[in-house]
């Protein structure tokens, strides 16, 4: 299992302080501690036995169900702007019970689902409004994927793969902890677009980015890998697995860990507006130890499984035998701790 303590989503909503920001290298030493200490065996994805698609396959079932790319992202980088500073600039997260405070806002559109909104529709009616609202948050907070696939098949910058490989490894886990943490910064953004989020109390909404940022960070990388060489879109260039690892043993397990996850759910072909939902299915998740309204959480994750098991029941067949792709992304979740 992944039980990689990243620690980053306990960022503040907005900015974060220069205290905070000094902790990089901090972060980065506590990160190498927590993985020396967990040796957790890497997921098993032979659950199914499908052919790995080609960039091809996954240009073809990565369409966006018919709704509009309305982001005005950067093309810098995937994760939603560009990365073009230091590690200083942007990173040090610190555990803090701020982590949502005063200065956030949210303004509920018509799109909101809350009890009369339930209490007057149908199943269907809500379903179609929360997969309209989490597609739009999701193209919202993340690259075009035409970008992405543009990026699939430029050809390999040798030069610069290169000058990844001979990282020393400090160098590579601060580059690594830049890049996540603009990812995370979208992350956050995407879980205040869901409906009903920003209603829960402030600490349940800490614990469930604070436990679930890094998860689903990984499931954003599964639409940056291009299978059929085993790579990732890594700011603006495709990087093959091994520049990653290093002469630790335990960090090149965790990378391992991360490309199969990645790579697992990738293989899955799934659309826009499936990875929305089962970003939503995943922050929502309702065992989290330590959330105190689990009750409304659990009735947002319901909402969210209705929402993508229409979805996935629309485009999906079943994978091996009766195992459908809904039973192999919820089996998935627990394995991300």
């Amino acid at each position: 299992m992944i039980r990689f303590r990243f620690r980053v989503a306990s960022v503040k909503f907005g900015r974060m302080s220069k205290k905070q920001r000094e902790k990089v290298e901090d972060e980065v030493r506590f990160h190498r501690a927590q993985m020396r200490a967990q040796s957790d065996a890497a997921p098993d994805s032979s659950v199914f036995d499908t052919q790995t698609p080609s960039s091809s396959d996954q240009l073809h079932h990565g369409g966006y169900n018919g709704y509009a790319y309305n982001n005005e992202v950067g093309y810098g980088s995937p994760y939603g702007y560009s990365t073009s500073v230091t590690p200083q600039q942007t990173m040090g997260y610190d555990i803090s019970a701020d982590y949502v405070d005063s200065t956030t806002t949210y303004e509920p559109r018509s799109t909101i689902i809350d009890s009369d909104f339930i209490s007057g529709h149908t199943e269907g009616d809500i379903n179609d409004v929360l997969i309209k609202t989490l597609a739009e948050a999701h193209a919202n907070t993340n690259h075009k994927l035409e970008i992405v696939h543009d990026m699939f098949r430029k050809s390999q910058d040798v030069t610069r793969i290169m000058y990844y490989k001979n990282m020393s490894q400090e160098e590579l886990w601060l580059d690594c902890a830049e890049k996540l943490t603009a990812m995370i910064q979208q992350i956050i953004e995407f879980a205040k677009l869901i409906p009903g989020f920003m209603r829960l109390s402030q600490d349940d909404q800490i614990l469930l980015l604070k436990t679930g940022s890094f998860e689903l960070a990984i499931v954003r990388m599964s639409r940056l890998m291009d299978l059929s060489t085993n790579s990732v879109l890594y700011g603006d260039i495709m990087l093959p697995q091994e520049v990653f690892y290093t002469s630790d043993s335990f960090e090149m397990k965790l990378v391992a860990c991360i490309f199969e996850t990645a790579k697992s759910i990738a293989e899955l072909k799934l659309t826009e507006t499936e990875l929305a939902l089962y970003q939503s299915l995943v922050l929502l998740w309702p065992e989290r130890n330590g959330v105190r309204g689990n009750t409304e959480i659990q009735r947002l994750f319901e909402m969210s499984m209705s929402a993508i098991r229409q979805e996935i029941e629309a485009n999906h067949a079943p994978l091996k035998g009766d195992v459908t792709v809904l039973e192999i992304l919820l089996n998935k979740i627990p394995t991300f701790r």
